[in-house]
């Protein structure tokens, strides 16, 4: 055993058994490397990653690899989704080298910390030939690697803001620009499959949403299509699980067929999120069943019994990946009998196998409507055999070995899944999904948040690692639509707790945006400012939106006044690569058109309440209180009718429209795009 048996990450203790004299990221190892003056080797992965695995079994289980690991370097084990800091900054010091970056994600450094080399992936041969070279030049040439650090550790140091030109300043208003960023945004869609046009595909739910909010808000008819196309070919593509539900990260290919099968908690949050906003805007069924088994899955699988939600699992069962989810053509023949023909045509099954070794994937790239037509079957019939079939093969998948699991619970996801699970709630007005969601956040708040202190990380009865802004800002948002859900002044009071700590602690008063890291807490090579939206917004994007809409719901101009800021020095940016900022598009559609401001008060407000939030009105939010005690600012000044029941108030901006009593006189109150 290394090092590494003392840790509560997954990851980390898959590596605990390993030869390799594996230290965790710490002052023991730091120290150790100036000490001797050796180079450090950091290794860098996460639990779900197929490439990290096979790493492990044909590198660092193997002794001659590991002798030569220990004698010549200090060996540090990091897992990324712990120190997302830390995989920032050596992701941007290998791209830096002009290196494509990935994980496992494989750093030198010098004793100082500063990198000079890196890669990701290398087979064994690869991996013993690079580290020889690289022993032997930090033995002859120390000085000539140091001067190679030095360069990229200020190209690390230097600020993105400075990097990108970005400024934060006054935004300057014209709704043009949207129509230019969603211009740009379309030319890049797959109109055969869907998703954008590029291999592999990631679902980036920040693209989709900006998308579905704009159509509706400029009454696009056909761009919104174009987001449905989207999500039902990622629904049927064999990126999602058709058995349990969840979505996998991405797919190899450009179809949605072949996944790297990990199910990673952020993505599946999102994508709750998007689809239940897609079925309150069109009523299609198709994206209610993506939601309601997504959500099966997540209680069935995912759920500790503290009410956290696990991080993720693992593409690989058995040492295969894939394994778990696959079917041989006689598997299924022999276990549906006379529903094979419907079945066969349904996903695309082969008798050699659709996919490698023999197996397939479930593939659906027809509509249940066109399968029930060619079998002569109702819709319903179809359906109702389709959820038996279902139930009868996850019986026997669920025989099987499952895929490892990373059980750690980490903070800014579990926010994720929570806000997916109170849109879903809105979407369907089933109660037990704001349950979930609400027990999840008193989950976060009981165990992660300590001494006025949010963490990262818990796992067996311990929370661990100081939060980054991801996290802040994923619970901030996630709190704010709790108390728009439960109207209880609580989740929106440690939202404005949680923000408050967010401006004192990572604020940047120099170029007015947030390190993702707190810099009083840990001495790195550089403090990383995360700016562009990827497969989790960026923390910057997120921590804009939330105070924007904080300074609303509490009339506190402050906080609007830093979010038009950062906003501001983003724009020029936003309107140049809008695939890569659509988080921050969405910002800026809520600061176009001016963010609708819905006041409930009175007996019914919360009957009032669920009617406006059950159909989706983007740019809004809603308080409500029942009663005119311990409401929120934003509600101070409204009152109920002179019976006592509730009057709705649409205001912009403080100022408010005639007070109305119906969901319909309110809906026609809000803006759209002109």
């Amino acid at each position: 055993m290394n090092r590494l048996i003392h840790s509560q990450s997954p990851y980390l203790l898959q590596h605990a058994h390993n030869p390799v004299d594996w230290y965790p990221w710490g002052e023991e190892a730091l120290e150790k490397a100036k000490r001797e003056n050796k180079p450090i080797l950091v290794s860098i992965g996460y639990s779900a990653c197929h490439w990290c695995h096979v790493m492990e079994r044909e590198s660092f289980e193997d002794k001659v690899t590991a002798d030569l690991m220990n004698e010549h370097f200090i060996c540090i084990k990091i897992d990324r989704e712990e120190r997302p800091d830390l995989d920032n900054i050596y992701m941007d010091a290998v791209q830096a080298m002009g290196l494509q970056g990935g994980w496992p994600l494989n750093v030198f450094l010098m004793p100082n910390q500063k990198p000079f080399y890196g890669g990701t992936y290398f087979k064994n041969h690869q991996w013993k030939g690079l580290l020889a070279n690289i022993a032997d030049a930090f033995s002859k040439h120390e000085d000539q690697l140091a001067e190679s650090a030095e360069g990229f550790g200020k190209s690390l140091a230097r600020r993105e803001t400075e990097k990108y030109g970005i400024t934060a300043g006054e935004l300057d208003f014209d709704p043009d620009d949207l129509a230019e960023i969603s211009l740009k945004l379309s030319s890049q869609f797959d109109m055969e499959w869907g998703g954008m046009n590029r291999v592999p595909k990631f679902p980036m739910p920040a693209i989709w949403l900006f998308t579905l909010d704009y159509a509706l808000l400029s009454k696009n008819e056909d761009l919104k299509e174009k987001v449905f196309f989207t999500l039902k070919k990622i629904g049927m593509g064999g990126i999602y699980d058709h058995l349990r539900g969840g979505f996998a990260r991405y797919s190899v290919d450009g179809e949605w067929f072949a996944p790297h099968f990990e199910k990673m908690l952020y993505d599946n949050g999102q994508l709750v999120e998007l689809y239940a906003k897609a079925y309150q805007v069109s009523g299609d069924h198709f994206f209610l069943e993506k939601v309601e088994e997504t959500i099966a899955w997540l209680e069935a699988e995912m759920l500790q019994e503290e009410g956290g939600f696990h991080a993720a699992q693992d593409a690989d069962s058995e040492g295969v990946e894939g394994k778990f989810y696959t079917w041989t053509y006689a598997e299924l023949a022999n276990l549906v009998g006379d529903e094979l023909p419907w079945l066969n045509k349904l996903y695309n099954l082969k008798p050699n196998g659709n996919w490698e070794d023999g197996v397939n994937i479930l593939f659906q790239t027809e509509s249940y409507s066109l399968i029930a037509s060619e079998f002569g079957m109702s819709e319903d019939d179809l359906k109702k055999k389709i959820k038996q079939v279902k139930n009868s093969l996850l019986e026997v998948r669920n025989q099987r070995i499952f895929p490892g699991k990373d059980d750690k619970i980490l903070s800014g996801w579990n926010a994720i899944i929570s806000s997916g699970l109170i849109q879903a709630y809105h979407a369907t007005g089933n109660h037990h999904y704001l349950q979930l969601a609400l027990n999840n956040l008193d989950f976060i708040k009981e165990k992660l948040y300590q001494k006025d202190l949010l963490y990262r990380s818990y796992k067996n009865g311990h929370h661990y690692t100081p939060a980054f802004l991801e996290d802040y800002s994923q619970v901030i948002k996630a709190n704010l639509m709790a108390f728009e859900a439960s109207g209880k002044l609580a989740y929106l009071e440690f939202a404005q707790k949680l923000s408050d700590y967010c401006l004192e602690a990572f604020y940047d008063e120099s170029d007015g945006f947030f390190f993702f890291n707190n810099p009083k807490a840990e001495k790195l090579i550089a403090d990383k400012k995360e700016l562009f939206d990827n497969v989790i917004p960026a923390s910057n994007s997120g921590m804009a939106r939330n105070l924007h809409r904080l300074s609303i719901f509490t009339y506190e101009e402050k906080y609007g006044e830093v979010a038009s800021k950062m906003l501001g020095g983003m724009k020029s940016l936003i309107l140049k690569e809008p695939g890569f900022l659509c988080n921050w598009a969405s910002f800026l559609l809520e600061s176009l058109v001016p963010t609708a401001e819905i006041g409930i008060l009175g007996k019914g407000a919360q009957e009032k309440a669920i009617g406006i939030q059950r159909g989706y009105q983007p740019n809004a939010i809603i308080a409500w209180s029942e009663n005119m005690t311990e409401t929120a600012p934003i509600l101070s000044d409204k009152k109920p009718d002179s019976d006592g029941n509730a009057l709705i108030y649409v205001c912009f901006d403080h100022t408010c429209q005639k007070p109305v009593s119906s969901i319909e006189e309110t809906i026609s109150q809000l803006p759209y795009l002109a």
